[in-house]
């Protein structure tokens, strides 16, 4: 409740200042916010999920979406470290600095926004909310923050400072509010990311290609490329800073790449994730990312940028696997550390103060993202074990694995293992269309795995992926799936074949048939195998759904235009109008013609053909396909032609109504028989139709309801 001069309110254990509030929201995305205020307010945190599935619309997933807090959940902060955090919002990000850290001051524009960031974290009692404009509240903010984020704010500076240099004005008065090494963390979109030349609408203004235009028509809103945000923290004096690149973006990431550890080719293949808008798709994104990664050019075409101002974090590598079910959802990291090593004496002399020097230490480790995933970390040690007594004296290495515990969390750590994935050595050979070199890897692929196969511990997800290949050394890198049974090694082999061809089309060269026959699996077998795959997957995931299952939710279209153009192409072919004169010889080729320009549109037929008094019959193609046509208007000499005369009017096809005509075939005519009709010498067949092309077997279903044949 709000005190007695209404400057502050407590909901729950979270403190709101409303001191510096002007008195209304200056911005407000409408009657969804009341939603999620009343969603806030009367569901736990643990069932939000269901709520953002009930919903089914973009602003409850965006603000309430666990996944979001993805993005700052892996810096490293601890209990006695302070949070500045600007344009708060909703609290997407709040939850996760408030359970890292000691303190977290959050700030923003909107009261109902915050309300509902209060009310989400009512339990916590680290977190004050400032409600109001920035600039009112910065000057009575301390300058002993260990972190200021900015995340998915930064590019409002124009709106927020003002003025003709607001970004670097902006950054120039977050700075002082900094500790001696505290850090500055920005989130933003990348102007020049891949998915906006792919076909995706700029974030902010809902409009193809306007940061790639530079903004051209102006707006509230800026994003950079790389180089900008470079040459605005070279303008505040900023030297020291770290790019971050999360993939897909920042909203939802699921991985993290670094200048250290950049994805390599094949990672990059979960592109379709508009969950806001429509898209168009003018190209394949994986293909594509495929060639950047190769000429190097993946920090310059990343959606997104994270980037840490202040010294380098440890992390330079973070997968997410926290959109499935609460025990199992994990966080891989790849980590670079600097130790001390003692070198050993030169000229082998024993010296009582050695040598030193700083080596970088490179290790792998695995954190449950929830309490319930923690047995699930610590069963990698015990699969370790297992497997290693399996594997021994094979030709198959298990990555050592050991247990760990950081700030009272377990974590399992393993050892970074040099080498190149499985997958990759196999997609050079599906590129060059090299199958001998394919099967050979294939073929030495069983033979490593089906070592000793009798014994009763298996790996589930012994995919390519998760073998590194250095030299003649096989290293099994992630056994997160070990099982305490035997599982035939074709059933593995199957399942590391099924998941490779689905990740890229460009795989389908692969001949499945013959793989499945080296395997001894009949397609029943082959089909019950999916089935499992498909029932492993809802194991994993749990009961709620799937992010990709939410974007079809949604429901915004991926737009194709090849296929608009394929359509247009197909058009030009199909939607033509041939007519065919009969003067007492038949119809021949030689007494036809086409008619230019009958197609108003794709669908409308419109024209007047004119017809001398020698023809008895005319013959009207309507188009080069099956197809329903719905006659308009059809007239000679200004008088209608009965179209239930079959005298007059007749069809290869049959007539639904007088009007209605269906074609099940891909050569539809129409004849009529102008010598029971009162003609001239000279006549005009005025013809007005509606064609709709209709797949064959529907037309032919269609054309069966139909008792009368004409």
């Amino acid at each position: 409740m709000a005190d007695s001069n209404q400057t502050t309110e407590k909901i729950g254990l979270v403190t709101l200042d409303y001191s510096k509030y002007p008195g209304e929201d200056l911005y407000c995305d409408g009657a969804v916010e009341d939603e999620i205020l009343t969603i806030v307010k009367d569901l736990a945190p643990i069932e939000y999920a269901g709520a953002i599935e009930e919903h089914k619309n973009w602003p409850v997933l965006y603000h309430l979406s666990p996944l979001r807090e993805n993005i700052v959940d892996w810096l490293p902060m601890n209990k006695d470290m302070k949070v500045l955090e600007v344009g708060s919002g909703c609290g997407a990000i709040t939850g996760a600095l408030s359970a890292k850290a000691g303190s977290v001051t959050c700030v923003d524009l909107s009261k109902k926004r915050s309300l509902i960031n209060a009310y989400r974290h009512a339990e916590n009692d680290n977190i004050t909310i400032h409600v109001g404009n920035f600039k009112d509240i910065e000057p009575d903010l301390p300058c002993d923050y260990d972190y200021i984020c900015l995340i998915g704010v930064f590019e409002y500076g124009i709106s927020y400072i003002g003025g003709d240099t607001p970004f670097e004005d902006f950054l120039k008065t977050l700075l002082p509010h900094l500790a001696e090494n505290g850090k500055l963390v920005i989130a933003i979109e990348n102007k020049y990311g891949l998915k906006y030349f792919a076909g995706c609408k700029e974030d902010h203004l809902g409009t193809w290609f306007s940061g790639i235009e530079n903004y051209a028509d102006g707006g509230g809103v800026r994003t950079f490329g790389r180089q900008g945000l470079e040459n605005i923290f070279r303008k505040c004096g900023v030297e020291d800073y770290h790019f971050y690149y999360p993939y897909p973006d920042y909203k939802f990431m699921t991985a993290l790449y670094s200048d250290e550890y950049l994805p390599g080719k094949g990672d990059l293949s979960n592109n379709l994730r508009n969950f806001d808008r429509d898209r168009m798709l003018l190209f394949d994104e994986k293909n594509a990312f495929d060639g950047i990664v190769e000429e190097g050019l993946f920090p310059v075409f990343s959606n997104s940028y994270l980037v840490v101002l202040g010294a380098s974090p440890e992390v330079k590598y973070a997968k997410y696997s926290n959109d499935r079910a609460p025990e199992y959802a994990i966080r891989t990291e790849i980590r670079v550390s600097e130790i001390e090593v003692a070198l050993p004496p030169e000229n082998g002399d024993e010296v009582t103060d050695p040598r030193k020097e700083m080596r970088q230490l490179i290790t792998v480790r695995k954190y449950p993202q929830t309490k319930e995933a923690e047995n699930h970390v610590k069963a990698m040690a015990v699969a370790y074990e297992q497997l290693s007594d399996r594997y021994k004296d094979s030709k198959l290495e298990i990555n050592y694995c050991r247990l760990g515990e950081e700030d009272g969390k377990v974590f399992a750590e393993f050892d970074f293992v040099p080498g190149i994935p499985l997958s990759q050595l196999m997609d050079a050979c599906v590129e060059k269309n090299d199958l001998i070199g394919f099967k050979k890897l294939f073929h030495e692929y069983m033979e490593r795995i089906g070592y000793n196969s009798e014994y009763p511990v298996s790996d589930f997800d012994l995919i390519f992926a998760n073998l590194l290949v250095d030299g003649d050394t096989w290293t099994m890198i992630d056994y997160e799936w070990t099982f305490g049974k035997s599982i035939e090694t074709r059933e593995l082999a199957f399942r590391a074949i099924y998941c490779y061809l689905l990740e890229s089309e460009k795989r389908n060269r692969i001949d499945l048939d013959s793989i499945l026959e080296e395997l001894n699996i009949s397609e029943a077998e082959a089909e019950n195998f999916r089935e499992q795959e498909r029932e492993f997957q809802s194991f994993v995931t749990g009961k709620h759904l799937a992010m990709s299952q939410m974007r079809d939710l949604i429901g915004y279209r991926v737009m194709e235009p090849q296929k608009w153009i394929d359509k247009y192409r197909d058009s030009d072919n199909v939607n033509r109008v041939q007519v065919y004169e009969d003067t007492g010889k038949g119809f021949s080729e030689e007494a036809s013609y086409f008619v230019k320009d009958a197609y108003q549109g794709d669908n409308l037929i419109e024209m007047d053909l004119h017809v001398d008094g020698n023809v008895r019959t005319l013959r009207i193609d309507p188009a080069f396909d099956s197809c329903v046509v719905q006659v308009k208007e059809l007239t000679l000499n200004g008088v209608p032609i009965p179209t239930d005369n079959k005298k007059i009017f007749l069809i290869n096809g049959r007539i639904a109504k007088p009007a209605t005509l269906i074609f099940p075939t891909i050569d539809p005519n129409i004849h009529i028989n102008l010598t029971e009709l009162d003609r001239k010498a000279e006549n005009t067949v005025h013809v007005c139709m509606e064609v709709a092309r209709v797949p064959l077997a529907m037309t032919e279903a269609m054309a069966k309801s139909v008792k009368r044949i004409f």
